[in-house]
């Protein structure tokens, strides 16, 4: 019987896993909507009333994404005077949504990495996660990896798709 060999192992493929990196912490949406008169209309002395009243503590040290969920037209003050309310406790808020906050986390961590640990070495960027990693992640990771790796794959050692080659100078 014929040994199995596992080529993925033995082979110089790095895996950068942007799990690796995903910042621990719960995250939170807030929608503002909640606020306006039939989710549509922003009365001020209403809204400046439901900001005064709302607890703003539950979002200690929380990740926190500030959106309008309706279509209504809702003025920069409004969810900026959101974001005042919430500096005191919040680790980090953005305008949008969970997905855009990930990607502004990422937008903060992946300038931080030394990638010359992949100096000329074949790369795969691993696609499977159990995290919701935003696609502007692996834009992003893929666009530090480039200056250092030979190549760049995408997925997994088994069904990567290659993204990129060196060209031979």
């Amino acid at each position: 019987m014929e040994e199995i060999i596992n080529k993925v192992a033995n082979s110089a493929l790095e895996v950068f896993d942007l799990e690796d990196y995903y910042p621990k912490g719960m995250r939170v949406q807030i929608d503002i909507s909640q606020w306006l008169l039939e989710g549509f209309l922003l009365r001020e002395k209403d809204f400046r009333e439901h900001l005064k009243n709302h607890d703003w503590s539950q979002y200690q040290d929380q990740y926190v994404a500030v959106n309008c969920s309706t279509d209504a037209i809702v003025p920069a003050w409004a969810l900026i005077l959101v974001a005042v309310q919430l500096a005191p406790f919040a680790k980090k808020v953005v305008n949008g949504t969970i997905e855009d906050l990930d990607g502004s986390l990422y937008e903060e961590i992946l300038p931080n990495i030394d990638y010359s640990a992949y100096k000329n070495k074949p790369v795969i960027v691993k696609g499977c996660s159990r995290k919701p990693v935003p696609m502007r992640a692996y834009i992003l990771a893929t666009t530090y990896l480039q200056p250092f790796a030979r190549s760049i794959m995408y997925g997994e050692a088994c069904s990567a798709v290659p993204l990129y080659k060196e060209s031979k100078k």
